[in-house]
């Protein structure tokens, strides 16, 4: 019978103790009175140490930033990114961050296989410890025409790739999300090809930029962002970022990305940004900077051709753009 345990499920062995739990429990309810009586500082540190019973990675923030990643841009309020996104397993509207706190970030486990020395799978705390957080400063540019920059925390999506230990006969990482329609009412929708899968070569998921974050904003994701892991990619359009994941599969095909079953007219494997292809349905000559309503000329490769150009020479024959 195949393995139907979910990431989120938690061996008997491991789960709280019964006196622990009370006490965490009189401990909340106690300190809500007592905040009452506490000085602002006293306030933020009380909330900290709550924050970091909730979530075991929280001491890992902030990190510190890898300065190699400047911005033309100031970084988007961190409100306006958290209620101006894409999330469609709580539905299609782009504030879904109320709809999204269903969803249940601990225990998660990551499985790693496929093409790989030997399959595993590791809960993502301990994959954090493994890996040296950072915080970088990326843009990001959706198909859409709206353009973003955020302030995520993570590590190289390479350094994963090591980690893995993948074949020499393996082409493409494909990355899978979570499937629990309980948990997460938009996938409920049959129409869409349910679990969210997306891919990248072994080239563009080895490239300096690709990233895995685990943060933003000096502090773990936020549910709506995609916590625990989700992929950042700062030259592709904003259907490449894949959220919470639970799976990354070493593989010789490449892997078919939900959003091409969908509609593979209008949206491709490679998906990287340029103002000179339009969407057939619209320019992608200019991008609108969210919260700001100012408008500017979009660049090739959202302007990071000089750390990715070179993994498409010889591809001039594919559909490298949306």
């Amino acid at each position: 019978m195949p393995n139907s345990r979910r990431p989120w499920d938690l061996p008997e062995r491991l789960a709280t103790p019964e006196q622990l739990v009370f006490n965490r429990r009189a401990l909340l309810v106690g300190g809500a009175s007592a905040l009452a009586l506490m000085s602002g500082p006293a306030i933020a540190q009380r909330v900290g140490d709550v924050d970091k019973l909730a979530d075991p990675s929280a001491r890992l923030y902030p990190a510190k930033r890898n300065e190699t990643y400047k911005l033309d841009r100031p970084i988007t309020d961190e409100n306006i990114n958290t209620h101006y996104n894409n999330f469609y397993e709580y539905g299609t509207s782009k504030d879904v961050a109320t709809a999204s706190e269903k969803l249940q970030t601990r225990p998660w486990t990551v499985k790693i296989d496929g093409m790989v020395e030997k399959p595993f799978e590791i809960g993502v705390d301990d994959l954090m410890k493994k890996m040296t957080l950072e915080e970088r400063t990326y843009r990001h540019r959706c198909v859409e025409a709206w353009s973003m920059a955020i302030a995520w925390t993570g590590f190289p999506l390479k350094k994963l790739v090591d980690f893995a230990r993948p074949l020499g006969s393996a082409k493409f990482v494909r990355m899978e999300t979570f499937l629990d329609a309980k948990m997460a009412p938009g996938q409920r929708m049959s129409w869409f090809p349910w679990p969210y899968i997306e891919g990248l070569t072994m080239a563009e998921a080895t490239n300096d930029l690709a990233f895995i974050a685990t943060g933003a904003y000096g502090h773990p994701l936020a549910k709506v962002q995609g916590a625990p892991l989700r992929l950042a990619v700062p030259w592709k359009y904003g259907f490449k970022s894949i959220k919470s994941i639970v799976r990354f599969s070493f593989v010789d095909k490449q892997p078919l990305g939900m959003w091409q079953q969908i509609q593979g007219s209008e949206y491709g494997f490679w998906a990287n940004v340029n103002p000179a292809v339009p969407h057939p349905r619209w320019s992608q000559a200019t991008e609108e900077v969210i919260g700001t309503g100012e408008r500017r000329p979009t660049l090739l490769f959202n302007g990071y051709g000089e750390y990715v150009a070179g993994i498409y020479k010889g591809l001039e024959n594919e559909r490298l753009w949306a």
